[in-house]
């Protein structure tokens, strides 16, 4: 725990109205949207201002606690789960939208902005902020530039670091940097802003972002194909590719996940069918016409049994239903819902989803497979009980194979959640660990004292080195049982 005077001193620092330590406090911000991971916090601090940040990290390195950062708390990789000795900084309160330039098509916001208030400020204007989480409703722009976060528009549009201009952020000293700006072009020096982005929350607190934005695709349309059989689905992606066609988005879902979306949101979804994809595309209207036609046409010669196009946008919205209710659906199928997003090249599709198919049926899991088909995104979802530890181990030995597969078809093991805690012990497959000890040293030489968010993406220090400091023993304990403690 950390001393109480300690904590005094915090508290001195936000004031009664921004400090929160109430054992109900502590317990609401123990756990994010990670199934199988929680730790108490000893306080929760909302900060009004920059400067109490920067007081607050100073004092970190001074009594040696841990400041861990979080927005909506929504990570699906334990990327803002409290460590033992932490103070739990809350951004999710800074949520204004500071300016929206016209003239040089960018937006400065807080960090607690949502993203999909963010889409509707700036679609008025017909203006269009392209990155689209699956959890845009309730995620932060701080939060998706920490993590890197991508969405349903990934394949045409890119991710979140392709659309940030610039930040203010709070080092792990507490000094803090303007990186960035409005100019397009820009080369003085590192891109600090490309090194903090995706970084987790390890090596600074976002305080101010700038994104770019584009001009709003004047014209869409959007469309459901079933398919009888999952490979004639995976078929038309690379099809679709080859053609030279760039939806918008390019989404799958197997027939676990229909099954589930349509008890769930009742849209008249086929059952029987193995899977369906959600495809649109955007652009000028001629454009966006003579794409669609090539589409169906690919989807029809691949086997889709029907093809729904939307007439309008009421009826886009009910069919990008089908894809963004997947998540909400199949948790609750089972009580625990462990939702990865293994990645492979978008030619790998296919096999990697075979290869977990058989992984499952092995184990005998219950999974459903979703996900951003277009960019080799999958989202593999275990369906479980975490009171059942034989079940929760074997989820455990089946995503250890498929991320394993995934590095042998040229992937990786996340392609927009991040390693946080959850993924921990399975970076080492993807990158090697002569890249983790570079991760190491860029840390230890911007965070010395391990006091910003430790022990994310990577154990503090090789094992061979000695046990980790008292007040990162939870840590260590996630990080020897594969993060399903």
């Amino acid at each position: 725990m950390i001393p109480q005077n300690t904590l005094s001193r915090i508290r001195s620092i936000f004031g009664t109205a921004g400090y929160l330590d109430s054992a109900e406090d502590r317990i609401s911000y123990s756990y994010d949207g990670t199934p199988l991971l929680k730790q108490l916090p000893d306080a929760i601090v909302l900060p009004r201002s920059v400067d109490q940040i920067s007081q607050l990290l100073k004092l970190a390195n001074e009594e040696r606690f841990a400041v861990v950062p979080r927005g909506s708390g929504s990570g699906l990789s334990g990327g803002s789960i409290p460590v033992e000795n932490s103070v739990v900084v809350l951004t999710n309160h800074w949520d204004r939208i500071l300016e929206i330039d016209e003239k040089n098509l960018s937006v400065w916001v807080e960090p607690g902005v949502i993203t999909a208030k963010l889409h509707a400020a700036v679609e008025s204007l017909g203006l269009f902020y392209p990155p689209d989480p699956g959890s845009a409703a309730i995620c932060t722009i701080g939060g998706n530039v920490a993590e890197n976060a991508g969405g349903l528009r990934g394949l045409k549009y890119g991710v979140t670091k392709n659309y940030v201009m610039g930040m203010e952020v709070v080092l792990p000293n507490g000094e803090v940097i303007v990186t960035g700006g409005k100019s397009v072009k820009d080369v003085a020096g590192y891109s600090l802003k490309d090194f903090l982005i995706g970084s987790e929350g390890t090596l600074g607190i976002i305080t101010r972002v700038l994104l770019r934005l584009i001009p709003k695709p004047p014209a869409t349309k959007t469309m459901l194909a079933f398919y009888g059989k999952l490979s004639d689905s995976a078929e038309t992606v690379s099809e679709i590719i080859a053609a030279k066609i760039t939806p918008a988005a390019l989404e799958f879902l197997d027939n676990t996940t229909i099954r589930s979306v349509e008890d769930y949101a009742k849209l008249g979804l086929p059952t029987e069918i193995e899977s369906l994809l959600l495809i649109e595309v955007d652009g000028r209207s001629a454009e966006v016409e003579e794409d669609a036609q090539k589409i169906i046409s690919i989807c029809k010669r691949h086997g889709a049994s029907e093809i729904r196009v939307a007439a309008d946008e009421a009826e886009a919205v009910k069919l990008r239903t089908a894809r963004k209710a997947a998540f909400s659906a199949l948790a609750r199928v089972r009580p625990t819902t462990i939702l990865e997003d293994a990645t492979v090249p978008r030619s790998e599709v296919a096999p990697m989803l075979e290869s977990i198919n058989r992984i499952v049926r092995k184990h005998g899991l219950t999974f459903g497979n979703f996900g951003h088909a277009g960019d080799g995104n999958l989202h593999p979802t275990c369906l479980t009980d975490e009171r059942d530890t034989k079940q929760i181990h074997l989820a455990e030995r089946a995503f250890d194979e498929i991320f394993s597969e995934a590095v042998r078809f040229g992937g990786t093991i996340t392609g927009e959640h991040g390693v946080g805690l959850a993924k921990l012990r399975f970076l080492e497959k993807a990158v090697g660990e002569p890249a983790i000890e570079m991760m190491r040293r860029i840390k230890a030489s911007i965070d010395p004292n391990a006091v910003l968010n430790p022990g994310k993406i990577f154990s503090l220090r090789p094992r061979c080195e000695g046990p980790l400091p008292t007040n990162r023993d939870q840590i260590k304990k996630f990080v020897d049982a594969g993060a399903f403690t």
